[in-house]
């Protein structure tokens, strides 16, 4: 079959999950003969995180000095007067957005004539408070000509507190790129390099903000000191990138953290580049992702894909590639003593790491950027032929 023309639509640079999926995924249906190119939102001289391997495009923005939903609207006027003229020529087959903010642009356009359909994949439901988001993300899911979901529990929420039906695609890893060390020189030497030689690394990724369970991880994190002290554990907490304004957050996280005396046990990496980031995920000692509330949880599947044990909410969501005491160890959401007894126990039982690791190359080997694109390739091709058939049908 010939290739299709994909635009695929996200709302940022960085690397949120979103973003992350958006350029694996287009990477991954141009390796099957699509023509894909990736468009993105950003600000003046702002890069993707890393440099797509299909053609990019970023639509500049300049931030205003403005109440937060009226630069949300400028943001969204700026996304759709960009795409207007790489969307004129109708060279695109699908337009596919990721999120809730290109999305709505999209339909603008639609609106306009300009596109003839929209596709948006849905990662998950905010709990947004401000109108222009609310309006934002209920418009873009009710809205398009088609939805998609990465996970079944997603796919369910959907229908029945929208009444929309999806479909589902999936996630991925790069196996390539998250890797366990190759030997224990490696391992020893970027450790040092890091200066965490000797102690028990527990990583984040994701940055601090409620929805991650910063909080819960943090009172999680200062009991583990007290039950391993010998261990001298130390909290790293990458990633962060995000639309939304997570100060008050933060400040209630340091704030508890200087409560509960660990202040300097806590480090924040911030927004990283992919190699190191990835160097990360082979040094550290567990993985801790204690989220409220996730679409998929890709961070889980690239910590597992790089050797690391993990612990994890359980959340449904979760529960469909991290199985409790076969491939992960799931605490309550919001729990922080299970969070911290669960710690305890992957830093002290070496067995149990392996034993979890051993079951969770399976779920690595099953989660491939590849298959998603094989799946996005069936929806759209299932897409454009039911579009075929309307008029005859009408």
């Amino acid at each position: 079959m010939s290739g299709l023309g994909v635009a695929m639509l996200t709302y940022s640079l960085r690397p949120r999950g979103g973003v992350v999926h958006a350029l694996e995924v287009s990477e991954a249906l141009a390796r099957r003969g699509h023509r894909v190119e990736l468009f993105a939102l950003g600000r003046p001289k702002e890069r993707f995180f890393r440099e797509p391997a299909v053609p990019s495009h970023v639509v500049r923005h300049e931030p205003i000095d403005a109440p937060f939903d009226e630069r949300v609207w400028a943001m969204l006027a700026a996304y759709r007067d960009g795409l207007a003229g790489p969307m004129a020529d109708g060279g695109f087959d699908v337009i596919h957005a990721q999120d809730c903010l290109s999305a709505n642009a999209a339909l603008e356009l639609r609106e306009l004539g300009v596109v003839p359909h929209v596709i948006r994949t849905v990662h998950h439901v905010d709990d947004f408070s401000s109108p222009s988001l609310v309006e934002c993300q209920e418009r873009s899911i009710a809205g398009p000509d088609a939805v998609l979901c990465v996970s079944d529990p997603w796919i369910a929420r959907l229908e029945e507190e929208f009444g929309v039906r999806a479909g589902r695609v999936s996630n991925g890893v790069d196996a390539r790129r998250f890797r366990p060390p190759r030997d224990a020189a490696e391992r020893r030497r970027e450790r040092r390099a890091l200066g965490i030689d000797g102690r028990l690394a527990v990583l984040t990724v994701g940055g601090i903000e409620p929805r991650k369970g910063s909080l819960t991880l943090l009172e999680a994190f200062a009991r583990l000191r007290t039950l391993a002290p010998d261990l001298d554990p130390l909290l790293i907490v990458a990633g962060g990138a995000t639309l939304f304004d997570y100060r008050d957050e933060l400040a209630r996280f340091e704030a508890r953290a200087a409560e509960l005396g660990v202040g300097t046990e806590v480090r924040r990496a911030g927004n990283l580049s992919d190699p190191e980031l990835e160097r990360l995920y082979r040094v550290a000692d567990l993985f801790a992702f204690p989220s409220h509330k996730e679409g998929f949880g890709l961070a889980a599947l690239e910590a597992l894909a790089s050797g690391l044990p993990v612990v994890a909410s359980d959340l449904e969501v979760f529960r469909s590639f991290l199985i409790h005491e076969r491939t992960a160890l799931l605490a309550p959401v919001g729990d922080s003593e299970e969070l911290a007894a669960a710690l305890v126990r992957l830093a002290r039982e070496p067995r149990t790491r392996e034993r979890l690791l051993g079951s969770a190359r399976r779920v690595v080997a099953a989660h491939t950027w590849d298959a998603s694109a094989a799946a996005h390739d069936g929806a759209y091709r299932a897409f454009l032929a039911a579009r075929t058939r309307q008029p005859a049908e009408a």
